[in-house]
C-alpha cells in the first residue's frame, strides 16, 4: 500500500498532524508513506542525512515561491516537477490533512484511485477534489486528524507521540549554545515571541519584563528568531534590558536546540507546539484560539494560560486579543516556577 499524506505546512499544523501519521507507520510498517509539505517544513520529517523517522520520503510543495512569483517560470517548473514526482509514485491513496485549494489540487495531481479529505475542509472548493469525503471528529486537531488518517486507511489510529530527526550539524550548533552557559545558570529558557497573526501574541514589553525576571531565576534566556533582523525578537530583547538574547536558528536547529531547553515560554505557533512534541517543559500563552482544539500535544510538563475575556475567532490580523493582552507577567512567572519544579 502507497499513501501520500498532504499537509504542506505550517511548522504547528504539521507537528499536530504527525500523530497521527506515526500511528499508521506504526500500525503498518510494510506500507510506504510519502508526505508532501513545503520545503521550509521539510526538516520536521526528514534531517540533511535523510534520517527520516515517520515517513518514507517527502515531496517538496514549494508554496511560498507559488505565492510570492505565481506567473513566473520557476513556479511552472516546480509544479510540474512536483507532478511527475508524484505522479510517478502510483499512489493507492492520498489524504490531504490540510483541507485548502492548494492542497486539494496538490493532491489531485497524485492521480491515486482514492482521495480523502475532511467534508468540512477549510476552504470549501477543496472537497470538490475529494473521492471519499470524512466527517471531522474529535475536539482537539491531533484526534481529528487520526479520525481523518484512521477512517481513509482503514485503520483504527489514536495520536501517539513520534521521533523528529535528528541533523548533525544543527545538534553541533544546540550543543555550542548550550556550553555558553555560565555554570550558575539553570538552563535555556526559550522565549517564542512569534505567532501567525498578532491576536495570537502577548505584548513584547511582557515578555521584556518577564526574560528580566527569569534571568534572575538563573535561567539563560533566548529569544529565537528565522532571521538575524526579526524585528519582534529585537523589540522583546530591547525591553529587557539586555536579560535575553537573540537565536537564529533554522528549523533544524530549533528541534536540536529544544532538545536542550529547559523550559519554553510562548504562544499558540509552531515553536511551542515543536517543544510539547519533544517533551519540553513548557507555558503557553493563548488568546483567540481555543486550547482545546490547538493546544500543544505531546509528553512532558506544561501548562496553558488562557484569559477569559479572550475571544476564540480564526483570525484578528491587526490587533491584540484583550484578554491575552492584559495576562500579568507575574502569572506567567508562577507558572514558569511551577513548571520548573515539576508541577
Amino acid at each position: 500500500m502507497r499513501v501520500l499524506v498532504v499537509r504542506v505546512g505550517a511548522m504547528g499544523d504539521v507537528a499536530h498532524a504527525l500523530p497521527a501519521v506515526a500511528a499508521l507507520r506504526r500500525n503498518r510498517p510494510d506500507w510506504v508513506i510519502d508526505w508532501a509539505v513545503d520545503p521550509r517544513w521539510a526538516p520536521l520529517l526528514v534531517s540533511a542525512q535523510d534520517e527520516a523517522p515517520v515517513v518514507h520520503r517527502v515531496c517538496l510543495a514549494e508554496t511560498k515561491l507559488w505565492s510570492g512569483r505565481p506567473l513566473s517560470v520557476a513556479t511552472l517548473r516546480s509544479i510540474l516537477t512536483l507532478r511527475r514526482e508524484v505522479g510517478r509514485a502510483h499512489y493507492d491513496l492520498v489524504v490531504d490533512m490540510q483541507g485548502t485549494l492548494r492542497s486539494a489540487v496538490i493532491g489531485w495531481m497524485a492521480g491515486a484511485r482514492e482521495f480523502s479529505g475532511y467534508s468540512d475542509p477549510r476552504e470549501s472548493p477543496a472537497a470538490w477534489f475529494y473521492k471519499r469525503r470524512v466527517e471531522r471528529r474529535g475536539r482537539h486537531v491531533v484526534d481529528q486528524g487520526a479520525a481523518l488518517l484512521g477512517e481513509a486507511c482503514g485503520v483504527a489510529l489514536e495520536g501517539e507521540a513520534f521521533a523528529l530527526p535528528h541533523d548533525r550539524r544543527a545538534e553541533d550548533w544546540a550543543a555550542e549554545v548550550e556550553r555558553a552557559q555560565s555554570r550558575a545558570q539553570r538552563g535555556v529558557c526559550v522565549l517564542a515571541v512569534g505567532g501567525g497573526w498578532r491576536a495570537k501574541l502577548w505584548p513584547a514589553e511582557r515578555y521584556g519584563e518577564l526574560a528580566r525576571r527569569l534571568q534572575a531565576m538563573g535561567l539563560d534566556v533566548v529569544v529565537n528568531a528565522a532571521q538575524r533582523n526579526d524585528p519582534l525578537a529585537a523589540e522583546v530583547v530591547a525591553a529587557s534590558g539586555g536579560a535575553a538574547r537573540v537565536v537564529v536558528c533554522d528549523v533544524a536547529g530549533l528541534i536540536a536546540l529544544l532538545r536542550r531547553t529547559a523550559l519554553l515560554i510562548g504562544g499558540d505557533s509552531g515553536p511551542t507546539h515543536l517543544a510539547a512534541a519533544l517533551g519540553t517543559p513548557l507555558v503557553a500563552l493563548f488568546g483567540p484560539t481555543d486550547p482545546e482544539r490547538n493546544g500543544p500535544w505531546g509528553p512532558g510538563r506544561k501548562v496553558v494560560l488562557r484569559d477569559r475575556d479572550s475571544v476564540t475567532s480564526y483570525r484578528h490580523v491587526d490587533r491584540l486579543d484583550p484578554g491575552l493582552a492584559k495576562l500579568p507577567v507575574s502569572a506567567v512567572q508562577d507558572a514558569a516556577q511551577g513548571v520548573l519544579a515539576g508541577g
